[in-house]
């Protein structure tokens, strides 16, 4: 095994997080959750509203996710990442309440930085166009909040070997600024 690549559990712990590092190469078993534009806002939304979320953060990880329908004898369809600067307004008060890792893709906001050194928390990121394959880590999928929103809705999904990468580790290193072109 390479020495960058790791097995990791879902939920996550502070100690399993601050043992990645940007670059490593991970694959994620058990439990995360889905949420996209949508779903931020209304959670934004609900908070502000001191109402309670639909999903408990502690320790979790959201996949920037909009799936398209499941084939047949599929728990989802194509599963791939969505960019994650558009949640980036939402992301800091979220790991500020816990959560503990999202998976997306592309660059995260200076402000979504600090709050991932802050609360020691990891940004993985997905391979865009990678859909289909990703979409075979996904053992089931279960809506559990604003079914009213179609694909952006809350999905609970048990995964197992789900493949990413870490681009932002809880210590602030960044991938995408070590990597020159």
């Amino acid at each position: 095994m390479n020495s960058k690549e790791k097995y990791i559990h879902a939920p996550l712990n502070e100690k399993t997080v601050c043992d990645l590092k940007a670059g490593d190469f991970v694959y994620i078993t058990g439990t995360i959750y889905t949420a996209r534009d949508a779903a931020h806002k209304r959670m934004s939304e609900t908070l502000a509203e001191n109402g309670t979320l639909p999903i408990d953060l502690k320790n979790n990880i959201i996949y920037y996710l909009g799936p398209s329908p499941a084939r047949e004898g599929r728990p989802i369809g194509s599963a791939g990442p969505t960019t994650s600067g558009r949640m980036d307004k939402y992301t800091p008060e979220l790991l500020d309440l816990g959560l503990r890792g999202m998976i997306g893709k592309g660059k995260r906001s200076e402000a979504v930085k600090e709050a991932i050194v802050r609360n020691s928390c990891v940004y993985f990121a997905a391979i865009g166009g990678a859909g289909a394959l990703l979409s075979k880590a996904i053992t089931s999928s279960e809506v559990i909040a604003y079914d009213d929103l179609g694909t952006e809705a809350i999905r609970k999904l048990e995964v197992v070997d789900f493949p990413a990468i870490v681009v932002i580790d809880a210590a602030g290193n960044d991938l995408y600024k070590q990597v020159t072109v």
